[in-house]
């Protein structure tokens, strides 16, 4: 057997998200059944890097899967883009793991998100299921101030889902940064690892501070709180992408 890297992108809508649920579709379920034939039937499993929620969206997913050792980087990447269709999953790069010890998920040294909000009055009609539409105007100058004070190594309670399973509250994010390019008002952030809903929860606190209701500082008062009531509401999937996942090394320098 061979361990294979897939870097994937998908439009996360009509999907219940990565993991494979009891009910509705996700893309692990649609990778693992198109992996099926490339593996004389049988179902293997992979691994994500990130188990995105239903609806967000990826751009660099990364997934580990393990497949016959005969089999080349085109030819997994072509077989399983044949066998996804018409799902909205892509294979777009594809690498061979000589470390069998190597995971997706747990060799990870970084991750990055980016949530994009379109901030005008008129709705979205081609980035419709892309974008967060906030109509009412945002200052992205004070988003991004307020959002510094949650670099760092911090308890981050409040900005979690109650339902988070982590083990730990404790997360580092190394960087946030929120921009404006035209219309779109744009948050990327990068850890090594995220709590449930962590980005999406800071985003809509963020929005907050942007439209003048939250003062700059209270970002900081809602980290300091520990408490998930403090904090704004949960910002819908819709806007975000999980872009980049970072390793030791390139999975995918020796692709074809």
């Amino acid at each position: 057997m061979t361990r294979f890297a897939l870097k994937l992108e998908y439009d996360g809508r009509g999907f219940v998200g990565w993991q494979r649920q009891s009910t509705g579709v996700s893309v692990q379920q649609v990778v693992e059944n198109a992996a099926a034939h490339l593996f004389g039937g049988q179902m293997p499993s992979c691994v994500a890097a990130g188990r995105t929620d239903a609806g967000v969206h990826a751009a660099g997913q990364i997934v580990q899967i393990d497949l016959p050792d005969h089999l080349g980087t085109r030819a997994v990447r072509e077989a399983l883009n044949f066998h996804m269709r018409p799902y909205a999953v892509a294979v777009v790069a594809v690498g061979i793991i000589n470390d069998t010890s190597w995971s997706a998920r747990f060799s990870a040294t970084a991750r990055e998100y980016r949530y994009v909000i379109l901030n005008r009055m008129a709705r979205p009609a081609l980035a419709l299921g892309f974008v967060w539409h906030v109509k009412t105007p945002l200052d992205e100058g004070r988003m991004d101030v307020a959002g510094q004070s949650l670099i760092g190594l911090h308890d981050f309670t409040s900005f979690r889902a109650t339902a988070c399973q982590a083990r730990s509250p404790l997360r580092t994010i190394d960087r946030l940064d929120v921009t404006r390019d035209g219309d779109r008002v744009i948050v990327r952030v990068g850890a090594r690892s995220f709590l449930h809903h962590q980005v999406r929860n800071i985003v809509g606190s963020l929005k907050l501070v942007g439209q003048g209701k939250w003062p700059i500082d209270r970002i900081a008062a809602v980290l300091a709180a520990r408490d998930r009531a403090a904090a704004g509401p949960t910002a819908p999937p819709d806007g975000l992408t999980l872009i980049d996942v970072r390793y030791p090394f390139d999975p995918f320098a020796d692709q074809q």
